[in-house]
Formats: structure tokens, C-alpha cells, sequence
């Protein structure tokens, strides 16, 4: 994927979850922008759909690659397929992930097992496979979608937030470990975004998502690259979402806490 186009070689990014959502939105943002792209999901028919979009709109090369991510090889396996393709990833968008919603004691340890793997060590594999030869060439961003759950714990999604403050945390070590490298990484914080995942997980009904007004995937995508564009480290969309991420540790902790489960409940 080391075409010349007009004297300069285009750049390439790496997007996980790219079937849907953040992903996919933020997928038709670098298309729009000139990238060529890797789209990484486990629907093979939606990449395919996405690809023959993509080709017929912009004139760019869309590879797909198919992979559950719950499964540990998958990380190993995307890097080797790549190598092996002679495809330089400049940008990697760690998006993919998802959330369960029930009291820890009844929810399926299968799930929340996968729950990591995705949200978690995926994510953290990936980002070593492609961190070091980007800090090589000295060039090289990467996204880590997080959410605005990073700030506090989340009764009754008890795993998925621990997930999401884990994103936020080793984005912002990282970050700062790659100063002065040409390498910068940035964590998106969306607060709830209008997308499947509130049906997916179970909590369409709760306090926090019924009846509410949420920011449109796109709007979230747009905020995400232009905070990635910048080299910003935290970008958190939305005024309120800002608000309550700074506030929140100026309250005691049994009180967030609280408050939080009483979010998740349903109406």
C-alpha cells in the first residue's frame, strides 16, 4: 500500500470496529481526508459494503480483514497479515469494543472475559505491534476510543467502565512517554453517543440513555480526528461531559458511585 500519489505517498490507517458507529464514521472521515484504509471487524458482510462505498466514492485502496477480536491471536494475526502485504499503518484507531449491563454477580464471565480481550488487551497489543515502528520513523499517531465512564466507577457496568479508565490511563503514560518522538496518542471520552451499543448492552432503558439527548456518532468521529490532527491527549466531546469529568473528583467517591447506579438503573 506504498502508493505515490502526486510526488507523496499516501498515508494509511488502521480502524478496529470499523462496521459500525464511531468506527465506521470515523472511517468515512479519513476516506474523505485522502487515507488509505485497513477496516478491521468481525461482520464480513458489512466491511464488504463498506468497501464498495468506499472504492466507488473515493479513489483509495480499502482492505478488509475480518477478525472477532475476543480472540487473543487476532492482534498477532492482523500485524503478520499486513507485514506480509508490505501495508505501513501511519495511524491506528483502537475503536472496537462493547459493554455489558447487570449486577457483576449475575453477568456472564464468558462475556466479561471477552469484554477484555476486546476493550482492554487487544487494544493494548495492537498499540505495542505498531507503536514501535512508528517511533522508528519517527511519525505515527494513534486513537484509543475510551468513554466519559473512564472517570468513575460504574455500578452495573462494573467491568466496562474498569475497561474504558484503563484506556484512559495507559493512553495518557503512553502519551507522555512518547514526547519529542514524532509519535503522539490521543483518547477519545465520548460521553453516550446515539449507536446500537445502548440496545447491544441491555441499558436502553436506563435513567441514563431514555428520553435522553446524545451526540451522533459522527459528531463524536469529527471531535476524535480533530483532537487526533492536533496531537491533543484527552479530548472529551460535549460541554457537559467536560464538565463532569472534572467535577466529579471533587465529590466523595461512595457519592459518585452511588449517583452512577442510580444513572444505570432503569426508568
Amino acid at each position: 500500500m506504498k502508493i505515490k500519489d502526486q510526488g507523496q505517498y499516501k498515508k494509511t490507517a488502521l480502524i478496529t470496529g470499523a462496521a459500525s458507529g464511531i468506527g465506521y464514521e470515523l472511517a468515512c472521515i479519513f476516506a474523505s481526508e485522502n487515507y488509505h484504509l485497513v477496516l478491521v471487524d468481525r461482520n464480513e458482510l458489512k466491511l464488504l459494503e463498506i468497501a464498495i462505498e468506499f472504492q466507488e466514492k473515493y479513489q483509495l485502496i480499502i482492505k478488509t480483514i475480518v477478525k472477532d477480536l475476543s480472540i487473543s491471536s487476532s492482534p498477532e494475526e492482523i500485524f503478520a497479515e499486513l507485514q506480509q502485504a508490505d501495508i505501513k499503518v501511519d495511524v491506528l484507531v483502537n475503536n472496537a469494543g462493547f459493554g455489558t449491563h447487570g449486577l457483576f454477580n449475575e453477568t456472564n464471565l464468558n462475556t466479561e472475559l471477552e469484554m477484555l480481550q476486546v476493550n482492554l488487551v487487544c487494544l493494548t497489543h495492537l498499540t505495542k505491534l505498531f507503536l514501535k515502528n512508528m517511533v522508528k520513523e519517527g511519525k505515527g499517531k494513534i486513537l484509543n476510543v475510551s468513554s466519559a465512564a473512564a472517570f468513575q466507577p460504574g455500578p452495573l457496568m462494573a467491568v466496562y467502565f474498569a475497561t474504558k479508565a484503563y484506556v484512559l490511563s495507559f493512553s495518557e503514560a503512553i502519551a507522555n512517554e512518547l514526547e519529542g518522538t514524532g509519535v503522539t496518542v490521543t483518547v477519545l471520552c465520548p460521553g453516550s453517543t446515539v449507536s446500537a451499543f445502548h440496545e447491544r448492552t441491555g441499558m436502553a432503558d436506563s435513567k441514563l440513555v431514555k428520553g435522553q439527548k446524545m451526540m451522533d456518532a459522527k459528531t463524536v468521529a469529527q471531535i476524535g480526528y480533530d483532537a487526533l490532527m492536533e496531537g491533543k491527549t484527552i479530548v472529551i466531546p460535549g460541554l457537559l461531559n467536560k464538565i463532569l469529568a472534572k467535577i466529579v473528583g471533587f465529590f466523595p467517591r461512595n457519592l459518585v458511585t452511588k449517583t452512577v447506579r442510580t444513572m444505570q438503573e432503569d426508568k
